[in-house]
C-alpha cells in the first residue's frame, strides 16, 4: 500500500495539505489541527482536481481516490521519506538556536552557484514542514539542505529520521524555546540529536570552531572544521555599520547586505560549505555580496525619518543579548530600540526579561518595550506598552528623527507593524 502511495505521488510530484492552494493532480493530506480537521475537506479537494486523498477518519465512505490510513502525518512523513530514499546526493541538516534560517539561506544561495540545490522554503522546518520540503524537491536536485527547527526533545530525532541527513551542521546552542525543552540543558540534548543521528550513520559534520557547547557534543564525529572568528578561513570584520564588511583569506574586502557582526558565524558556515564542495572562491563571495535578508530577520530598512534594524521574526535571550550589543556598537548619533517579549521562556521568562531589560541600560540604551512579560518588570525604568498598538500611538507622538532603531522581538508580537511610526 505504501509503494502504491509513492508510485501515485511519482506521477505528480505534487501534495497539498490546503484545500485553498490545490493544484491539478496533487494528493491531498486531511491533516488535523486544534481547530481544524482536513478530513472535512477531503472531497473538496477531490472536486477542485487532487487525484488522491489521504484521509484517517474511518466514517468517510470507501472509494478509490480515499487513500485510507490510521494517521494522515505519519503517512506524510513516511512518503517523504521514502521519496528521500530515492536520492544518493548530499543531504546537509542545519539545526540551531539562532542563525539556522540565515545560515541556511547563505549556504544556498552559495551552493546554486555551481549546483542545482533544493533548500527549505521560508522557515518550514518542522514536522510538516520537513517532510513538504522533502516532497518539493525535483528529481534532478544535486544537493540538499534542510533545516530543522525544535521545541522540544526528540524532534530532532524524528525528522533525522524522515530527511537521513549525511552532512549536518548546528550554528550555535542558546537559551531558545526553554519552556518546551525544560531549560538550556535541554535544548543541547535536542539539538545534539542531529550529531547523534549523524555518528549513527557515518555522516560527516560542518563545525564553528568558535562557537561554544560544540566541541564536547562532536566527540568522535568525522569533522569539517571552520571558525568565524580567526584560523584558516581568517575571517574579520573591518566595517559593522549599518552592514557588515569583512575580509577574508579566500578573496577582497567583502561588503554584505547583513547588518550585525553576529552574522558572522553565518557568513563563515556559508564559506565553509561552499569550499567543501568545491565552489569557486569568486563565487563564494559573489553569493555572500548579493544575498539580501528576508522575513524581517536583520533587515535594514530605511524610513522617511529613521535607519531601522528590523529583527522581528524571533527572540529569546541570546539573540536578542547580540542584538542590544550590536546596537550599542553601531555608529550613530542617536539609538533607540523596539523590544517586545521573548516567548516559550517558561518558568525562566521573568529572569530573562529583566536580564534583556538590565542589559539595554548598561549599554545606555532608550527604547519602549511591548508585552505582557516586560510589563510584569519595573515600567518605571522604560516606557512600556502591553501591544504594538499602543506602541505605535507613543511612537508617533515622539516622532523620532535621525535615529538607528532596533525592531526585535518574537513573531507573536508582530512589532513590524510599529514601522509606519518610525
Amino acid at each position: 500500500m505504501k509503494s502504491n502511495l509513492l508510485e501515485a505521488f511519482l506521477s505528480s510530484h505534487k501534495v497539498c495539505t490546503d484545500t485553498r492552494q490545490i493544484e491539478p493532480g496533487a494528493i491531498f493530506f486531511a491533516l488535523k489541527g486544534a481547530n481544524f480537521d482536513g478530513n472535512q475537506y477531503a472531497q473538496k479537494a477531490l472536486d477542485a482536481g487532487c487525484s488522491l486523498a489521504v484521509v484517517d477518519d474511518p466514517s468517510l465512505p470507501s472509494q478509490p481516490d480515499f487513500f485510507k490510513v490510521d494517521d494522515v502525518l505519519l503517512c506524510l512523513q513516511h512518503l517523504a521519506e521514502d521519496y528521500r530514499k530515492t536520492f544518493s546526493i548530499p543531504f546537509l541538516a542545519i539545526t540551531g538556536s539562532n542563525g539556522k534560517t540565515t545560515t541556511k539561506e547563505l549556504v544556498h544561495a552559495t551552493l546554486r552557484e555551481k549546483y542545482r540545490v533544493h533548500a527549505t522554503a521560508g522557515n518550514f522546518n518542522n514536522h510538516i514542514g520537513v517532510p513538504l520540503t522533502l516532497l518539493a524537491m525535483p528529481q534532478d536536485t544535486e544537493i540538499a539542505i534542510i533545516e530543522m527547527g525544535a521545541n522540544h526533545v526528540g524532534e530532532i530525532a524524528d525528522l533525522c529520521q524522515i530527511a537521513h541527513p549525511d552532512f549536518g551542521m548546528i550554528t550555535n546552542i542558546g537559551k531558545a524555546h526553554l519552556d518546551g525543552f525544560g531549560g538550556l540543558q535541554g535544548v543541547i540534548k535536542a539539538k545534539s540529536e542531529l550529531y547523534d543521528y549523524i555518528r549513527s550513520n557515518g555522516g560527516k559534520i560542518f563545525r564553528n570552531v568558535d562557537v561554544d557547547h560544540l566541541e564536547a557534543l562532536a566527540t568522535g564525529l568525522n569533522q569539517i572544521p571552520y571558525h568565524s572568528k580567526n584560523g584558516q578561513n581568517k575571517l574579520k570584520v573591518t566595517r559593522a555599520n549599518p552592514t557588515v564588511t569583512f575580509t577574508s583569506s579566500i578573496g577582497t574586502e567583502t561588503t554584505t547586505q547583513l547588518t550585525g557582526v553576529y552574522n558572522m558565524h553565518n557568513l563563515a558556515s556559508a564559506i565553509a560549505v561552499g569550499q567543501y564542495f568545491e565552489v569557486p572562491d569568486d563565487d563564494i563571495l559573489k553569493s555572500i555580496r548579493n544575498y539580501t535578508p528576508t522575513n524581517k530577520r536583520s533587515q535594514i530598512e530605511k524610513t522617511n525619518r529613521n535607519t531601522v534594524i528590523l529583527d522581528a521574526y524571533n527572540a529569546n535571550p541570546t539573540s536578542m543579548k547580540l542584538a542590544l550589543e550590536n546596537l550599542a556598537a553601531m555608529e550613530a548619533e542617536q539609538r533607540f530600540f523596539v523590544i517586545g517579549d521573548m516567548m516559550e521562556m517558561g518558568e525562566d521568562s521573568r529572569i530573562e526579561h529583566e536580564k534583556t531589560l538590565q542589559l539595554s541600560q548598561d549599554l545606555g540604551l532608550q527604547g519602549v518595550l511591548v508585552g505582557k512579560e516586560f510589563g510584569a518588570l519595573d515600567q518605571s525604568i522604560v516606557p512600556h506598552f502591553a501591544t504594538n498598538i499602543e506602541a505605535t500611538e507613543y511612537l508617533k507622538k515622539l516622532d523620532l528623527k535621525d535615529h538607528l532603531i532596533l525592531v526585535k522581538g518574537s513573531r507573536g508580537i508582530k512589532l513590524e507593524d510599529v514601522l509606519p511610526s518610525l
